[in-house]
């Protein structure tokens, strides 16, 4: 699969001289995975679903009542469905990713094959997504599910050792069962998204007049406070669960590839390169990717799901090369 290079990258390719070796690294230990870490990660996909259905069913009383309540029961019991078991895949389809091969990409292919074998994992399915904002994130339910996606901005601005610092994060993610929560979370989040744009339009149209008239202007901020603070208090619960594993996978992608100084150079990279190209299409799926997006003008952006790139960096920089 040919990918053409953007000349606007063109800074950010020549910017920096590489100071790392990457001709020596050492193996990755790929001992068992602990039954606390499994217990752990399937214990935190529980209370996020559960604290994302009690979200959901708070918005249903709160506009329609007992009826309202009902209607969003059902639709958490949908969306947790959906969610669990299809979360990766509509992940993937929001962006438009395309699956490649060993034949379209022989390379890349290569790449991830050999940083597979490292972590002791299972080949993941490969996508590109065609977008110039360069990026990549993992997904899937579990290792044998797994899904690598990569955008072709990224594959225009990094060199082959930083790439592989990338893949080797996501791999981490794969690794560290945190695909499965991040996507569920992003799934849901996009529903309630969805809901509290429902319930703007019922606002313009006058859905909501019955209630209006019943409970006068209460109503009508209360349904306001639902618009503006349900998608929040979705982000604030990707938020929390964010966070913390970005630095965990971090280090472990940079035991998998052995060398946390390409990590790190491509962390700065793609930092200037998202500010450069933003991405504001989907925000709820903005903490699956290895770095945010989004664009400073985005609400979204102020409760950034990522910690400062220039921390993850320092902490990279201070690891010795495995």
């Amino acid at each position: 699969m040919p990918f053409e290079a953007d000349p606007s990258f063109d800074d950010l390719r020549e910017s920096e001289t590489m100071s790392f070796d990457t001709t020596e690294t050492r193996p990755f230990p790929t001992g068992p995975r602990s039954a606390h870490r499994g217990f752990a990660n399937w214990l935190k996909t529980g209370i996020l679903m559960a604290a994302m259905t009690a979200l959901i069913l708070v918005v249903g009383q709160l506009v329609g009542g007992a009826r309202g309540m009902l209607f969003a029961g059902a639709f958490a019991v949908v969306s947790n469905f959906v969610a669990f078991w299809f979360s990766d895949k509509l992940a993937l389809a929001v962006h438009g990713a395309k699956p490649i091969d060993r034949t379209q990409a022989a390379w890349l292919y290569e790449m991830v094959e050999r940083l597979t074998r490292r972590a002791g994992l299972p080949m993941p399915k490969l996508y590109v997504i065609p977008s110039p904002a360069p990026n990549a994130f993992a997904t899937g339910r579990s290792p044998s599910k797994a899904a690598v996606a990569v955008t072709e901005g990224i594959l225009q601005i990094l060199d082959r050792a930083e790439l592989e610092g990338v893949l080797a994060h996501e791999l981490a993610h794969v690794r560290n069962r945190d695909t499965l929560i991040s996507t569920i979370a992003a799934t849901i989040a996009g529903a309630i998204s969805g809901i509290a744009h429902m319930m703007q339009w019922a606002m313009i149209f006058g859905g909501g007049r019955s209630r209006d008239e019943e409970e006068g202007a209460g109503g009508v901020i209360g349904m306001l406070a639902l618009i503006i603070l349900a998608p929040l208090a979705a982000m604030i619960l990707q938020l929390a669960l964010s966070r913390s594993r970005e630095f965990g996978a971090d280090a472990t992608g940079a035991s998998i590839c052995g060398n946390p100084m390409a990590l790190a150079s491509a962390l700065e990279k793609l930092e200037r390169g998202t500010q450069r190209i933003p991405d504001d299409r989907h925000p709820a799926t903005a903490p699956l990717f290895i770095v945010n997006p989004l664009s400073g003008k985005s609400v979204s952006r102020l409760f950034s799901t990522h910690p400062p790139t220039e921390e993850r960096v320092k902490r990279l920089r201070a690891m010795r090369s495995y």
